[in-house]
């Protein structure tokens, strides 16, 4: 996602570029500040979504991937030792294996956001506890499983981390979120900002709770949003996933599957290498 070349004339006066995103920089020297952004070129993309064909822009897109941890997706991990079956959980992880790194190669940011507990637990109220140890005396966020030991989605533990089967570069981005909405007292939505975004593709678990609550929040804050169906799963009721699919659409964004996203971005690099 690169900005268009600075002015010549503008570096001779020796500014310097000051930001952390090409699209959100300033030019700067001892004596002068030119605060206009560089534009960003378009990338229009036209994808079928469940109910309208979709035109997005790639180049103000970036992938938000949800909960793909282990304590939510691995056969060992913490919903999996309380009696959840996981693989419904597992079902995005070969569909994003073979979209992120189209994705990639197309300059789209990789987001994951990822639950973190912090060790001490103190950004977590009781009614937020409650939700996943109601009596009390079962095992909740931060709790150590029997056996391993390992805490319950503690950021830094094996817990908390994204499962071995789905590869993460060094560009992707983390964000450690503690509510079932990604926005809530996290770092997202200024990163997002930052890097001059607009649409914002969802994929990960579970899609009725943590992805659609995220989605959500988006949407609230003016974003547009695309929810991967096949790159989006829960472990509850079947009858909750069709409930999230038909609000997104109905509410909240559009609904595409990501093999009409890779093959349109797979006909744009074709183009591209024609030109």
């Amino acid at each position: 996602m690169d900005a268009v070349s600075p002015d010549p004339a503008l570096d001779d006066e020796g500014l310097l570029p000051l930001g952390s995103s090409g699209s959100n920089s300033w030019l700067v020297s001892e004596g002068r500040a030119d605060l206009v952004r560089q534009p960003v070129l378009p990338q229009p993309v036209i994808v079928q979504a469940q109910r309208k064909l979709v035109k997005f822009d790639l180049a103000r897109t970036a992938i938000v991937i949800v909960d793909m941890q282990n304590d939510f997706c691995h056969p060992k991990g913490w919903l999996a030792h309380i009696g959840v079956d996981v693989a419904p959980a597992r079902r995005p992880i070969a569909p994003l294996r073979r979209l992120l790194p189209v994705l990639r190669r197309a300059s789209v940011p990789v987001i994951w956001l990822n639950w973190g507990n912090r060790p001490d637990r103190l950004n977590l109220s009781p009614s937020l506890l409650h939700v996943y140890n109601p009596s009390g005396a079962g095992i909740g966020l931060g709790d150590a499983l029997p056996g391993s030991g390992a805490k319950v989605l503690e950021r830094g533990s094996w817990s908390a981390a994204i499962v071995d089967e789905l590869p993460v570069e060094p560009a992707d981005i983390h964000v450690a979120k503690y509510r079932m909405s990604g926005f809530q007292d996290t770092e997202l939505d200024s990163i997002l900002r930052n890097l001059g975004l607009t649409t914002l593709i969802f994929a990960g678990v579970n899609a009725d709770q943590c992805v659609l609550c995220t989605l959500q929040d988006a949407n609230f804050r003016g974003y547009d949003c695309l929810l991967l169906e096949d790159c989006a799963a829960t472990t509850s009721p079947d009858y909750c996933m069709a409930a999230t699919i038909y609000n997104v659409n109905q509410c909240f964004g559009f609904v595409v599957g990501s093999e009409a996203v890779a093959a349109e971005l797979a006909r744009g690099a074709a183009k591209g290498d024609r030109a």
